[in-house]
């Protein structure tokens, strides 16, 4: 196991103390739960970052490890584990993503005294104090997205179907005002609990709506499964389909797409399948793929945000400003099989 990290069974000794000279950074992502599927990548991208930043010289001179801790449970229990941390001073600082819930219960009890990087796609509004989100807002990361498939793909009436917690509300918020600024209409919403659920609702609402498309918020598993059930009732070639949380490890789980009509808006997709790769993105992988051997899992762009944050959040405890290390604007891209071919920056 490379230096900087910190393995899961070495959790409750990283309360109990640390080594000198060490800088600690929380690691806060899914590893049960709805995203548990994107966790490898999320792991292998933060391991390359600190391993990359301590070669570099660390943090003032010192070496960074990382904490991880399951951001895919229960509020509650996020915060709890937190917060023991933070009490025990075993974090200089927290990085992560997760769903916004959990995300909101992180960001109060580190209350402001520890630095938080929250790293995805967020709700956007004016956030918690001490975290510091370097994602995109819904307008930012679907207006474009929006805009291209009302146009080019005649997308006119829309059904918003999504998980009911903050992310997803602030999305279908979003989509509204976009589609009614492009003429185009919303014919039906749904929001779903997490969770295992009978899709047979969601898909009635298409079919009685006569939808031409549907923004999906729902994330990880359960949108893996609503897409499996889509497909199976005919609806794949027919329909429209974006989502803003679908990223590889998600269309893998789902078996590949090949109806053209399967769209994502997301800050980055694997450069290897892409028609408009980032420098950033292919190097990104390459590195990886040197780091972690054939085997390294995808760099999604939970993943890449994942980098981005620890990088971020030595700059931050470096008493350095950090970039901002993402586009302003997501990209657009298709399903192809198992591969995302974008479309490019759809603006």
């Amino acid at each position: 196991m490379p230096r900087w990290t910190v393995p899961m069974d070495a959790w409750e000794a990283a309360v109990t103390g640390r080594a000198p000279g060490v800088v600690r950074v929380g690691l806060a992502v899914p590893l049960s739960g709805p995203l548990a599927m994107t966790a490898p990548s999320a792991l292998g991208l933060a391991t390359l970052a600190a391993g990359e930043l301590t070669d570099a010289g660390g943090v003032r001179g010192r070496p960074l490890e990382l904490v991880t801790v399951d951001a895919g449970r229960r509020p509650a229990e996020v915060g709890a584990d937190v917060a023991a941390l933070q009490a025990a001073g075993a974090v200089d600082a927290v990085v992560g993503f997760s769903t916004s819930d959990v995300s909101r219960a992180v960001a109060a009890v580190l209350a402001g005294r520890t630095p938080y990087v929250f790293t995805p796609p967020h709700e956007g509004g004016r956030g918690t104090r001490g975290a510091l989100r370097i994602g995109s807002s819904p307008p930012v990361q679907h207006a474009a997205a929006l805009a291209w498939l009302v146009r080019h793909r005649r997308a006119r009436r829309w059904v918003l179907l999504g998980t009911d917690y903050v992310w997803p509300q602030a999305v279908h918020h979003a989509a509204r005002a976009v589609l009614r600024d492009l003429g185009a209409d919303v014919v039906g919403e749904l929001l779903v609990p997490f969770g295992p659920a009978d899709p047979g609702p969601a898909l009635d609402l298409v079919r009685r709506t006569r939808a031409d498309a549907v923004l999906l918020s729902l994330v990880g598993r359960d949108l893996v499964a609503f897409n499996r059930a889509f497909g199976r009732a005919g609806l794949g070639r027919r329909v429209v389909r974006l989502s803003g949380a679908l990223e590889e490890n998600g269309l893998y789980a789902i078996g590949g797409d090949d109806t053209g009509e399967l769209y994502a808006c997301m800050p980055s997709f694997a450069a290897a399948a892409s028609d408009a790769a980032d420098e950033g993105q292919l190097a990104l992988q390459e590195r990886l793929a040197a780091h972690a051997g054939p085997d390294a899992p995808v760099v999604c762009a939970y993943a890449r945000g994942v980098h981005d944050g620890v990088r971020t959040a030595a700059a931050l405890l470096d008493d350095r400003t950090p970039a901002r290390p993402r586009p302003p604007r997501a990209r657009l891209a298709r399903a192809d099989g198992l591969v995302f071919r974008e479309v490019g920056h759809p603006a």
